[in-house]
């Protein structure tokens, strides 16, 4: 009998993932998830909305080479946390274009297809913190453990969510910090993140 380790079990997530068919218009993409998304024994797993077409899709690296990205390392900064102690991964793990190749938001079909992967990797990885980046991310998680928690009244709130510390946080993308949570506010919300740490560690 062969015993599947950890590294095994994630390697067969990732070829499954980078073999699914199951969207039509990704079939041409390819699903970001792989050693680049981070530690598989992150106790802290980041989940954003889906790779960008000038980020992710382009770098492999989940919210790299773009402004969000720049925006989220310098947030992860502000609170000490560092790339190589979290595990990053997406609602959907390939890149929603429209017909001009700007990016799109998922569909609703691409999150429910994606979204046996999303429960999967949770799994795997096993972390005590689950930290959603955006309300698809955060609306995407009732696919793999029914919730209500909405982002307008749960921002920046630790709460309970299948068996794990759940902390809804705001996209880190230039529009959302315009539009919806200037950089002040966000830098605030890390700290929410920080101290679940702490408190995950005592």
């Amino acid at each position: 009998m062969i015993l599947m380790t950890k590294d095994n079990l994630f390697h067969g997530l990732v070829a499954q993932a980078a073999n699914c068919v199951r969207c039509p218009e990704m079939c041409e993409r390819a699903a970001v998830l792989s050693e680049l998304n981070g530690s598989i024994n992150a106790r802290v797993m980041f989940i954003g909305e889906a790779p960008g077409r000038k980020g992710a899709d382009r770098t492999r690296v989940p919210f790299s080479g773009d402004q969000s990205g720049k925006n989220f390392d310098r947030f992860l900064d502000s609170i000490g946390l560092k790339r190589s102690e979290i595990f990053i991964t997406s609602a959907a793990l390939c890149n929603p274009q429209k017909e001009s190749g700007a990016n799109r938001r998922p569909s609703a079909n691409e999150l429910r297809n994606c979204s046996d992967f999303l429960r999967r990797t949770i799994e795997l990885i096993d972390p005590s913190i689950v930290v959603t980046l955006g309300g698809v991310a955060l609306e995407t998680l009732k696919l793999v453990h029914y919730h209500e928690f909405k982002m307008k009244d749960d921002a920046a709130k630790v709460l309970r969510w299948n068996d794990r510390m759940l902390i809804p946080l705001y996209h880190p993308s230039p529009q959302v910090l315009i539009t919806s949570r200037h950089e002040r506010a966000q830098l605030r919300d890390y700290k929410v993140v920080a101290r679940a740490i702490k408190l995950m560690a005592a």
